[in-house]
């Protein structure tokens, strides 16, 4: 059933591919930071190849643009919006036009900002979207549950806030089906089914977590029957604590009503006397005990049955004919075998909604109906899909007519392949990761993996005064200079790993490394190993601001990437709508922008 409000209005494809065509006229300038490696930072004098400023002035801008930013987000949207307008995209204010060297890192900052997600204007507000869904209905919160209990306050803060929308966009399609690709461990698909009543098909390529999650979902139903049972017995208790009150007043209310009729007339008292009845019940009273069996009978329609039963004890508080044939005069036993069918209706209702992990690897041209012997008419989610994974939801979206709408939130960018990284490497993959949309595709764009790497990282660190971990990028750096020149290897395959955390110093992390690489480490002395560290220590700083810079343009990158799906989806004709939403926190999860469509409904 279509919600009574309309869906909000998005940047149609003409004006996606206009701030496509900025975007990229920045990044093929400011790429080159992204893409160079800092574990050559030293051997290929990064800084001085890139960059035409002291280190200190890069650090001290970006520091203060970040803390600007974060202080007063407002003013500094502002600012990138006047900025934006005036033509924020005068490169050579920003890199030097011979050189290509960054050259004004204000500009440089201006530009990242600009190029952001939050401020191109491309994002639906979620409560928007919400309202929109939903309409004039109330919100579908089933169970009372706290999902902290069962996960950590990350997963629960993703699980809650995906959750909502999802069943929201169900609840606007009338659809029961979802299938969650990659569901890893299973907390959303158990989340879906459990608090929404979805029947969720949760497909992972890993058996483990396949298995995992089978056990997971086994103990979250467990802790939900715990909810569900406290409950019950708050109604429970609700309901008697009334009937007790009630009682209680109608006791009260008696005794005045009868002590009033003795003092009348001695008729009354003769006819009262003869008649054997109880006084007639106020109209006022027998209404209100109407409307609080009324109440009772609708106060949780998941817990009817237990309502129902206990309606039935105000009963007995009332006088023969006191209340007007209906359904409360039904007999009690008979109620109760009636109470019974119900809870059996119930019961199979509620085992219809399910989680049913599965095992699958799942490609753009993976048949649904292999995996799921009952596709109908569904929902097709993924929380945090690493690589192609995301890219591939979108795609089989759009290719197959059961697919309603998708809620896609990806992450791992490093991990997407690229279609024009290697284009003298011949390959038979016929779908990339990246790009997706028709003017990527043209403009042959690639990225590399190093940017798509930065585009992991998140500004949001850097903001509350974490970084990147300087000083372990730093000995790498320079243990590279040491490999290079001390056994004349230039480029080395293998991968030193996390010797930093379990080295005591500078001379033990190289011992280390050496070691695991299969060099001698016995041929440099101490001293030599040392002279290195000197030597590189007072330039320690270059490091930290071409960090910075890399951290800094992260978002633009990632951008990047959103927008080539987006693109992809507005290039669709059966897509009746498509935009990006900010779902989370991004200080609680950086990678917090979901990839919403819907189909054209029938």
């Amino acid at each position: 059933m279509a919600a009574s409000f309309p869906l909000p209005v998005t940047q149609d494809l003409f004006t996606l591919r206009a701030t496509l065509q900025e975007l990229l006229q920045f990044l093929r300038k400011a790429l080159s930071i992204s893409n160079a490696h800092t574990v050559d930072f030293y051997t290929e004098s990064v800084w001085a190849e890139l960059v035409d400023l002291p280190p200190e002035t890069v650090l001290k801008v970006l520091r203060k643009a970040v803390a600007e930013a974060e202080a007063r987000p407002s003013e500094a949207r502002l600012l990138v919006e006047a900025e934006r307008r005036s033509g924020i995209t005068n490169f050579p204010k920003i890199f030097c036009e011979t050189s290509q060297k960054l050259v004004s890192v204000e500009a440089f900052a201006l530009a990242v900002r600009s190029y952001s997600v939050p401020n191109l204007g491309i994002c639906t507000p979620f409560e928007q979207l919400l309202t929109a869904l939903r309409g004039n209905k109330k919100q579908r919160t089933g169970e009372n549950v706290k999902p902290d209990e069962f996960m950590n306050l990350k997963k629960s803060h993703e699980v809650q806030a995906m959750s909502e929308l999802i069943s929201s966009i169900a609840d606007y399609y009338g659809i029961k089906q979802v299938i969650d690709l990659g569901s890893g461990k299973g907390y959303l698909s158990s989340f879906l089914s459990l608090k929404y009543g979805l029947k969720v098909y949760g497909i992972d390529s890993s058996n483990t977590n396949t298995h995992g999650a089978e056990e997971r979902n086994r103990k979250l139903k467990k802790h939900w029957k715990v909810y569900h049972t406290r409950s019950k017995l708050d109604v429970n208790g609700l309901a008697l604590k009334m009937a007790k009150e009630r009682k209680v007043q109608n006791e009260i209310k008696y005794k005045v009503d009868f002590d009033r009729m003795c003092n009348d007339s001695p008729a009354n008292q003769e006819k009262m006397s003869a008649s054997g009845f109880l006084p007639d019940f106020s109209d006022s009273l027998i209404s209100n005990i109407r409307t609080q069996m009324e109440n009772l009978h609708v106060y949780s329609h998941r817990e009817e049955n237990l309502c129902f039963e206990n309606a039935f004890a105000l009963i007995d508080l009332l006088p023969i004919n006191a209340i007007e044939p209906a359904s409360f005069q039904t007999p009690k036993r008979k109620m109760s075998e009636a109470s019974k069918e119900r809870r059996k209706l119930t019961s199979k209702s509620n085992e219809s909604n399910i989680y049913s992990p599965l095992t699958s690897f799942i490609t753009a041209d993976s048949e649904l109906h292999d995996i799921i012997k009952d596709l109908e008419d569904c929902l097709m989610v993924g929380l945090h899909t690493c690589g192609d994974l995301a890219p591939n939801t979108l795609r089989i979206f759009t290719s197959k007519s059961e697919i309603k709408g998708v809620c896609s939130v990806g992450c791992c960018y490093h991990l997407l392949s690229e279609e024009f990284e290697k284009p003298q490497k011949e390959s038979t993959q016929e779908k990339w990761g990246f790009p997706m949309c028709q003017y990527l595709k043209e403009e042959r764009w690639c990225c590399g993996r190093n940017a798509r790497m930065s585009a992991c990282l998140a500004l949001e660190r850097v903001a509350v005064g974490q970084g990147l971990p300087t000083e372990s990028l730093f000995y790498r750096a320079v243990l590279q200079d040491i490999i290079k020149e001390c056994y004349g290897i230039t480029k080395c395959d293998r991968h030193v790993g996390k010797i930093y955390s379990k080295s005591s110093s500078f001379l033990d992390y190289v011992r280390k490394s050496l070691k695991k690489l299969g060099l001698d480490e016995s041929k440099l002395p101490e001293k030599v190993i040392m002279d290195y560290y000197e030597k590189y220590k007072p330039r320690m700083n270059e490091l930290e601001a071409f960090n910075m810079l890399k951290v800094v343009l992260a978002p633009c990158i990632e951008t990047l990437i959103l927008l080539d799906r987006l693109c992809y989806l507005k290039e669709q004709e059966d897509i009746a709508w498509a935009t990006l939403v900010k779902l989370f926190d991004p200080v609680k999860s950086p990678r917090c922008y979901a990839i919403i469509a819907l189909k054209k409904q029938q």
